[in-house]
C-alpha cells in the first residue's frame, strides 16, 4: 500500500504527522481527483480534508481514508486537527508549499519538518494499475500519430494540426492533451518546445509533432517527425542519427544504470557525428501523474534506474535556419531492459 511506505519514512524520520497540499501527491496517496483537499498522516491515521463540495466524491473515491469537512479555512482546520491530535514533529512538503502556507502551518505548537521528494521518490516506481493506464494512454498517441499521417496536407497550419490532433484523442477517451502540443515544421523544427503556430505546412518541410494523452489521470508522451514531400538531404541525415541513437539507448539501457549512464548512451552517439552541441536537452524523464517527474535521464542524475519505472527516450538535434529532429518513446523499465508503451513506426516517413 502506497500510503504504507510513506509511513515507513515518517518513521525513520521521527514524525508524527505529515500534511500532503500538493494536488498530484494529494492524488496518489488518497485516489481523490477533486480540486480541493489536503490530507493529513498520521501512524493510524489517514485524515482526507475537503469542503462541502467534495464530501461524496471525496468518500467514493478515498475508501481507505477518513473524509473531515474543513468548514472553515483549510490550513486552520488542518491546524485544529494537528493540536487535537498532540502532534509535535510534523512533515510538510516544503519544496511544493508556498511561504504563506508554511507560516500558516509553523504554529508554537509544532515543529516543522521538510519530507523533500519523499513522495515524488515513492511515485517513480509504478503498479501494475498505473502501468496499464500508461499503457492506455500511449495506446491513444499511437493511433493519433497514424490519423494525423493520413490526414495532414501542405498549406494547413501548425495550429490545425494541433486542433485535429486535441480531438482526435479526445474522441478516442483521453480526457485532454497532458501538455502544450508541439508542431514544429520546417524552421521551427530547431525548436525544442515550438508549441503550434500559425505558421503554413509547406512542401519539403519536416515536422515534429510531440504530445501526450491525459487518461483518468496518467499521461503519454511521444515525439514523431516526419516529412511532407522530399526534405533537404541533412535532414535525412540527422533524421537518422537521432534514429539510431534512440534504437541504441532503447536497446543498451538496463536497471541498475543511472540516469546520467542512460543519457550517455545516446549522447555518445550524436556527438561521434558532430552535433553534440546540438542536442542540448536530457535524453528522458519519469511519467506518471504528471508528464515531467522522476527518474530524470540527464547528465546531473545519480538516480539509479529500477524496474517499473516508467520513462521517456528523447534524443534531438536542432540546427538553427534548417530545422530540427526529435523521437521519442514511452518506455517501461523492466528486469531484462526496456519494453515499449509507444508502438508507433519510427522510420522517416516522406509524405
Amino acid at each position: 500500500m502506497k500510503i504504507n511506505k510513506l509511513r515507513e519514512v515518517m518513521n525513520e524520520k521521527g514524525l508524527e504527522a505529515v500534511v500532503i497540499l500538493s494536488p498530484y501527491n494529494r492524488r496518489y496517496l488518497s485516489g481523490f481527483t477533486g480540486t480541493s483537499g489536503s490530507l493529513l498522516i498520521t501512524q493510524d491515521k489517514s485524515l482526507l480534508i475537503t469542503d462541502f463540495r467534495y464530501i461524496q466524491q471525496a468518500n467514493d473515491q478515498a475508501q481507505d481514508f477518513e473524509v473531515i469537512n474543513q468548514e472553515g479555512p483549510m490550513l486552520s482546520k488542518i491546524n485544529d486537527l494537528i493540536k487535537e491530535g498532540q502532534y509535535k514533529n510534523v512533515g510538510v512538503e516544503s519544496h511544493l508549499i508556498t511561504y504563506n502556507e508554511y507560516q500558516a502551518l509553523n504554529t508554537d505548537a509544532v515543529e516543522l519538518s521538510s519530507i523533500e521528494s519523499v513522495i515524488e521518490t515513492i511515485r517513480m516506481v509504478k503498479d501494475e494499475f498505473e502501468i496499464k493506464l500508461i499503457q492506455k494512454a500511449a495506446d491513444i498517441v499511437d493511433e493519433t500519430y497514424e490519423h494525423i499521417l493520413k490526414w495532414v496536407k501542405p498549406g494547413m497550419t501548425e495550429n490545425e494540426v494541433n486542433n485535429e490532433m486535441e480531438m482526435f484523442m479526445r474522441s478516442k477517451g483521453a480526457t485532454c492533451s497532458s501538455f502544450d502540443t508541439i508542431v514544429a515544421s520546417g524552421h521551427r523544427g530547431a525548436l525544442p518546445h515550438g508549441v503550434a503556430s500559425n505558421k503554413v505546412i509547406e512542401e519539403g518541410d519536416m515536422i515534429t509533432l510531440d504530445f501526450g494523452a491525459l487518461y483518468e489521470g496518467y499521461v503519454s508522451d511521444v515525439t514523431r517527425t516526419f516529412a511532407i514531400g522530399q526534405p533537404k538531404e541533412e535532414m535525412k541525415k540527422i533524421y537518422n542519427i537521432v534514429l539510431e541513437a534512440q534504437l541504441t539507448a532503447l536497446e543498451q539501457i538496463k536497471p541498475g544504470m543511472t540516469g546520467k549512464e542512460a543519457d550517455t548512451i545516446a549522447r555518445d552517439i550524436i556527438k561521434s557525428y558532430g552535433y553534440g552541441e546540438q542536442f542540448g536537452h536530457s535524453l528522458g524523464h519519469g511519467i506518471g501523474l504528471e508528464v515531467h517527474e522522476g527518474p530524470a535521464l540527464s547528465q546531473k542524475s545519480d538516480i539509479v534506474l529500477e524496474e517499473n519505472m516508467c520513462i521517456t527516450l528523447e534524443p534531438g538535434i536542432y540546427v538553427d535556419g534548417l530545422g530540427g529532429v526529435r523521437i521519442e518513446d514511452d518506455v517501461l523499465v523492466t528486469k531484462n531492459g526496456l519494453q515499449r508503451f509507444t508502438k508507433s513506426s519510427k522510420d522517416l516517413i516522406i509524405l
